[in-house]
């Protein structure tokens, strides 16, 4: 096996190597950047919600509340608040969603699906629990949700989710008696929840995964051609040069010229080496000529 093909091996393996680990590390890396991303989303949309929730309790809701006995507005609810604006959000980004998922809500449309059951009742099992953060299969693909805990935290929530003697009379006639009621003092009663889709993020790393292993396979194949050329160059064709003049040396023919000694480099060391040897062998060659003459006129002097 000749040199170079050495040289190429151990070349092609350590970039295989190194181009595993360089995919699978930048792969991880970039997963993660992306579910991150994802989070902030979730958490930023989130975070609105309860903003317009606090608007709600806070600005909206004394306007309003006085004629809940008659007439009942829902706009003066946070979760209906909430919900409503975000609802206005999903008509240009359809895959995100808000829902503020309750177990016994008075709005039909509250109640939690069977696995938003299951995170509620995570939050009342764990009541220190203050956020959840999963991913689950979704019909548009893969999604990520954030969910944190509805907890009564003020009686006057009690005066409308109590009983249905005390709520309103207006809530009474647009939900009716049956749904919305028992809740108790700091009972985790639902659960904000977003949902926002992981394919655009997960696919923008993938693409830039691509674009990175491809970039660093045509940085390897600049960088082989290159050292195979400067190894042909430096390495091969003077030791190939070497090779030919030591054959042909050793059928007593010096007239091939000397190598170049200059430069520091390690070729540069054999080539004087070997010019060196060259003189020694020419020196012991005429050496050996002239004793070999000598032999003969003494032969020929001891025959006559």
């Amino acid at each position: 096996m000749g040199l170079r093909r050495k040289f190429n091996i151990v070349l092609v393996s350590v970039f295989l190597a190194g181009f595993v680990a360089a995919g699978a590390i930048t792969q991880r890396l970039l997963q993660e950047n992306a579910r991150q991303q994802v989070v902030r989303e979730a958490r930023l949309m989130l975070e609105a919600a309860t903003a317009i929730r606090t608007y709600t309790v806070d600005h909206v809701r004394p306007y309003l509340a006085p004629g809940n006995d008659e007439v009942f507005l829902p706009q003066s609810v946070p979760a209906f608040a909430a919900t409503e604006t975000i609802s206005e959000l999903r008509k240009r980004h359809a895959d995100y969603s808000y829902k503020e998922a309750t177990l016994n809500p008075t709005n039909p449309r509250n109640r939690t699906a069977d696995w938003e059951a299951d995170v509620v009742q995570q939050f009342r099992q764990y009541p220190t629990r203050e956020e959840i953060i999963a991913e689950r299969p979704s019909a548009g693909g893969r999604s990520l949700y954030i969910a944190k805990p509805i907890r009564v935290s003020h009686a006057a929530c009690l005066q409308c989710h109590g009983t249905p003697a005390t709520a309103p009379a207006g809530m009474l006639r647009l939900y009716g008696h049956t749904n919305g009621f028992g809740w108790q003092q700091g009972e985790i009663i639902g659960a904000q929840i977003v949902n926002v889709p992981m394919d655009v993020p997960l696919t923008q790393a993938a693409r830039l995964l691509t674009t990175f292993l491809a970039s660093l396979a045509a940085v390897f194949l600049f960088v082989f051609i290159t050292l195979n050329l400067m190894m042909g160059w430096l390495i091969l064709r003077p030791i190939r040069r070497m090779a030919q003049s030591a054959d042909r040396l050793s059928t007593g023919d010096f007239t091939e010229p000397e190598f170049s000694e200059r430069g520091p480099h390690e070729v540069a060391m054999l080539g004087s080496a070997f010019n060196r040897m060259r003189r020694s062998l020419e020196k012991a060659m005429e050496i050996l000529r002239r004793g070999l003459l000598v032999f003969s006129a003494i032969s020929d002097g001891t025959q006559s």
